[in-house]
């Protein structure tokens, strides 16, 4: 049986060794990628962001046991900081989670960033295809708490739920600017600490004040204390409320177009700048460009518009 049948026959070894490879830039694994893209989209895709020290490894924690009551097959990707002296994940999440680690229908995977900005790690979406083929019905993407400048993840989840917390300097600081408006849900977690009260009334504030959204949909705030598991079912309610909003007002499918969209432009970037880059090399342009670069011999804006007037009028 080829690798690709064993993972959609949910085979979790056939599986992990497609991420690794993936995750390594193994090029067999395009061709996997290729062959397995047909059986994706039937997964719902559910994405937790927020700072570090947040709670949000304790919520996805909590949100599997209750989708495994449902009987629902979990997958879970936690993007994780680049360890500093190996390139690979601190897996801090997968320990927290280590409980699940023994039930068939949990599959979970830790990434690590490898220095991408928007909290997500480049394989993230093609991690996330694998899980989606193998027959997971949800999957859960928690990323790495960076802050705002974790937006990419709406590009890949269905529903994003921002979590924060009380105590953490300036709350209001935390909830504004781009992370308000990737927001399907709020959670405050850690709820006992004092201050949550007046998180949830600037919170409610920051969100009327903002611009009102296409699909209708106002984000609600959940209070959660995830450790005792308080407030968990109420949230994973809202999710299932969002998704039927999704549904209803035909808001899935344009979210589905921009996902398609994101991932494209993604692919063609990455394959784009790896061509250029590895021609500038063998011809051996590329240190020459950066000793002009350097030296102010040349200026970057001219120097790109040179290079792709070259690759565009190739052939013509």
């Amino acid at each position: 049986m080829t690798l690709a049948k064993r993972i959609l026959e949910g085979d979790i070894r056939a599986a992990s060794r497609l991420m690794r490879d993936i995750d390594d830039r193994v090029p067999s694994a395009l061709g996997l990628l290729k062959e397995l893209y047909p059986k994706t989209g039937r997964a719902y895709i559910i994405g937790i962001t927020g700072p570090p020290g947040s709670g949000k490894s304790t919520i996805v924690d909590k949100m599997v046991d209750i989708f495994r009551k449902e009987e629902k097959s979990v997958g879970i990707v936690a993007v994780d900081p680049t360890s500093p002296f190996t390139g690979g994940a601190i897996l801090g999440d997968r320990i927290r989670m280590q409980r699940h680690a023994t039930d068939e229908g949990v599959f979970i995977r830790s990434l690590a960033t490898r220095g991408c900005l928007g909290g997500l790690s480049r394989s993230t979406q093609d991690i996330v295809n694998v899980m989606d083929a193998m027959g997971k019905e949800i999957i859960l993407v928690e990323t790495v708490g960076v802050g705002q400048d974790e937006v990419e993840i709406v590009n890949t989840a269905h529903t994003s739920i921002v979590v924060l917390v009380p105590g953490l300097g300036d709350d209001i600081q935390a909830i504004k600017a781009g992370i308000i408006e990737i927001g399907d849900i709020f959670v405050i977690n850690k709820c006992d600490r004092e201050g949550a009260d007046k998180m949830e009334r600037d919170l409610r504030l920051v969100l009327e004040m903002a611009r009102k959204r296409e699909d209708g949909w106002e984000p609600p705030i959940f209070k959660t204390e995830a450790i005792l598991g308080k407030g968990i079912f109420e949230l994973v309610y809202g999710i299932y409320r969002h998704r039927q909003a999704l549904e209803q007002n035909r808001t899935m499918e344009r979210k589905l177009r921009e996902r398609a969209k994101a991932t494209f432009l993604e692919i063609l970037e990455t394959e784009v700048m790896t061509h250029l880059i590895e021609k500038l090399e063998k011809e051996g342009r590329w240190e020459t460009i950066i000793d002009d670069l350097v030296n102010r011999r040349a200026d970057p804006y001219s120097l790109v518009e040179e290079i792709m007037a070259e690759e565009l009028t190739k052939g013509h």
